[in-house]
């Protein structure tokens, strides 16, 4: 008789997020002790976590942490939307995330580099790689301060843990305004928080490749200047926050909310799981 049910099975799956045969497997030379079946699907995952390197990791979630004037976000990336979901990963996730607030960290290196209980948080991910039986990586981590920071979290799919995560620190306490822009700001993604950011080259790229364009249409030459200019500024208007059309009512800007509400944008982050 089997020392173990297939609800065991099951429950191994969703803790772990290994493969349903791996379970089982484990589950049999374990005589049916779950911890013990866990010890032995990280031992045989661990020689298989070089092969994992090169394998698209294009699921995951993304985990964020506010405490007043300080936000933090973490992206966490596997294979599979399985996994994605998993108890295993949701609380991998977690760990993480407390970590990235517990020592600062302000880029992946540096968070993965750091102590947690005696190794580093990239032997976390590499145990936890064997494990599942997945790719699994921290790519970016995210940590703005301000007055006031907000974040907002999407889900994709209600059976899915978050895939979008944004965080906005202003320079004045207003929750309202702060969700407002974080939501506009999951939805538009834009790339840049003011016309200032964006890099002279980039600019230049574009206002190269607007001319380019407009020469191919065979635009007048004397209204050339003009219509290079306005593409340039459309090219603001789709990738800078403060310049964009609020996403709950394009007749606004997000620099005119904002001006309506006394308060303004000093940062923000978006991270999408996956990318």
């Amino acid at each position: 008789m089997a020392a173990y049910t297939a609800a065991d099975v099951k429950a191994l799956r969703e803790k772990t997020g290994a493969g349903m045969l791996d379970c089982k497997n484990a589950l049999v030379e374990a005589e049916g002790d779950v911890e013990k079946a866990i010890e032995l699907l990280r031992i045989k995952g661990q020689k298989g976590v070089a092969k994992r390197e090169d394998r698209d990791a294009s699921n995951g979630l993304v985990a964020v942490h506010t405490d007043g004037g300080l936000g933090v976000m973490v992206q966490l990336n596997c294979e599979t939307d399985f996994v994605a979901k998993s108890e295993g990963f949701v609380s991998l996730a977690q760990q993480v995330l407390d970590q990235a607030v517990a020592v600062a960290a302000t880029d992946a290196e540096s968070l993965l580099a750091s102590d947690l209980g005696g190794r580093t948080v990239q032997q976390l991910l590499d145990e936890a790689n064997a494990t599942m039986g997945e790719k699994i990586l921290v790519p970016r981590v995210a940590r703005i301060e301000g007055t006031h920071v907000s974040s907002y979290l999407h889900r994709t799919a209600t059976d899915l843990p978050p895939t979008i995560g944004v965080l906005v620190a202003l320079d004045a306490a207003n929750e309202e305004v702060g969700k407002d822009v974080a939501m506009h700001t999951a939805a538009m993604s834009p790339t840049y928080l003011a016309r200032e950011d964006v890099p002279a080259e980039k600019v230049e790229s574009e206002r190269r490749i607007a001319e380019e364009t407009a020469r191919e249409e065979n635009k007048p030459e004397a209204a050339m200047a003009k219509i290079v200019e306005g593409r340039v500024n459309s090219f603001f208007k789709d990738n800078v926050l403060l310049e964009q059309p609020f996403a709950k009512d394009p007749k606004t800007t997000i620099t005119k909310l904002l001006a309506g509400a006394g308060v303004h944008v000093t940062a923000f982050a978006r991270f999408r799981a996956g990318a």
